[in-house]
């Protein structure tokens, strides 16, 4: 009972003691480096409406920086602008703008390192190298930010909230475009990412490698030069996200490289080159994605083993599997194909015929990409007809044998 008195004491004494400190143009403390300097653990910076010049600004104590509408940071293009080296910090409120561009070191509109408890909300970021940039940091939350720049090629372009070597991360409610990659994450674990929207960026909405045990739902990657990439990661699940209008040669509404044990489920995939492009991924669910208009749904490269895809709807695809074996390990069972044209004699709403996804034209696209102008021609209806009654390209086995009369997803 003593040792709650006496910690109830001290958090009131902390809280009387905590000051806030306001920066203006007419204020005694009028630049944003001299309210950090005379700052102590637990104080608020309120920055107050009009433009600050300023960059390279480090914070290393436990405070609150707050801006109120129209607070602006601008970094001038000369360099980073907020450098946080401690925990327990918020940032709140803040527009930042033109943060300096180099090749050799990544600059940030707002950079945190090793920095472990602390939030970054409400802020929108223009012109930037790098957006939020975290290096060694836990348990963050970074929602509700606006982050985007007009850079023209990757070399000369960052990312939008790029995490290294993070734990216990949420990022949700944020707007990327404009960048490199809108979230990137490497050696990141135990993390968050929902609701955010990443369109429009120069390689990938969602870009992340050698980072397990995370979950993304509810997502939109819209108009990237490719959707997401999932890189060298194990136990992730990935659900109620919406992939969509990620064109090019090279394109994909998300790439799945070197991934095992995960469960994706419940995605749209929707006018993508390429819905799915899985190489080296094993133990994967598939489960209730919907593939609508994609030009390839599903292309499945070597070294991909014990898969289900099961009550997936794939309509209305150019092409709805690819594969680039003759033998199979992966199972398709009770998914909705649109070009299924079997019948169902005992009403039980599952075809009576089993059906192949895989057709020869696919094969002979993948050997020869040239070919695909021939897509809807007589001559490909009569190949595909003869590999279907008699499969010597395609693996014999790959069917689904219980093939849905109707869409399984609405």
């Amino acid at each position: 009972m003593k040792c709650k008195i006496l910690i109830f004491f001290l958090f009131i004494s902390f809280t009387v003691s905590a000051k806030q400190i306001v920066v203006c143009k007419s204020c005694s403390v009028k630049t944003i480096k001299e309210a950090i300097k005379i700052a102590e653990d637990g104080d608020e910076v309120l920055i107050k409406k009009g433009v600050y010049k300023e960059q390279n600004i480090v914070i290393d104590k436990a405070i609150s920086l707050i801006g109120e509408k129209g607070a602006v940071i601008d970094g001038n293009n000369e360099g980073g602008i907020l450098i946080f080296q401690t925990n327990n910090f918020k940032i709140k409120g803040l527009k930042i703008v033109n943060v300096g561009l180099s090749y050799t070191i990544e600059y940030a509109a707002i950079k945190v390192i090793k920095g472990n408890d602390f939030i970054i909300e409400d802020c929108v970021m223009e012109n930037v190298f790098f957006g939020i940039l975290l290096e060694k940091s836990k348990r963050g939350i970074i929602r509700n930010n606006k982050i985007s720049s007009n850079r023209k090629n990757e070399a000369s372009s960052g990312n939008g909230i790029h995490i290294w070597s993070g734990e216990e991360m949420e990022v949700y409610k944020n707007e990327m475009f404009g960048l490199r990659d809108g979230i990137y994450f490497e050696f990141v674990k135990n993390s968050l990412v929902h609701d955010n929207v990443s369109h429009n960026n120069i390689r990938y909405g969602l870009h992340f490698m050698f980072s397990n045990n995370n979950t993304y739902h509810h997502n939109e990657f819209r108009n990237n030069g490719a959707g997401v990439a999932v890189m060298f990661s194990k136990f992730i699940i990935m659900h109620h996200n919406k992939f969509w209008l990620n064109w090019g040669a090279a394109s994909y509404g998300l790439l799945l490289k070197e991934i095992y044990d995960a469960e994706i489920y419940d995605n749209l995939f929707e006018q993508n080159t390429i819905g799915i492009n899985a190489e080296g991924s094993t133990r994967i669910n598939y489960k209730n994605n919907t593939f609508l208009r994609n030009g390839w749904a599903i292309k499945i490269s070597g070294a991909c083993y014990k898969n289900v895809f099961a009550k997936n709807d794939f309509m209305s695809n150019s092409l709805d599997l690819s594969y680039n074996s003759n033998i199979n390990d992966n199972k398709f069972d009770n998914n909705y194909w649109s070009e299924y044209t079997g019948y169902d004699l005992d009403k039980n709403g599952i075809g009576d015929v089993p059906y192949r996804p895989v057709k020869l034209f696919s094969y002979i696209v993948n050997k020869t990409p040239e070919a695909l102008v021939l897509l809807r021609s007589l001559f490909v209806d009569i190949i595909n007809f003869s590999e279907k009654v008699s499969p010597v390209f395609t693996p014999d086995d790959l069917m689904d044998n219980n093939p849905l009369m109707k869409r399984a997803n609405d």
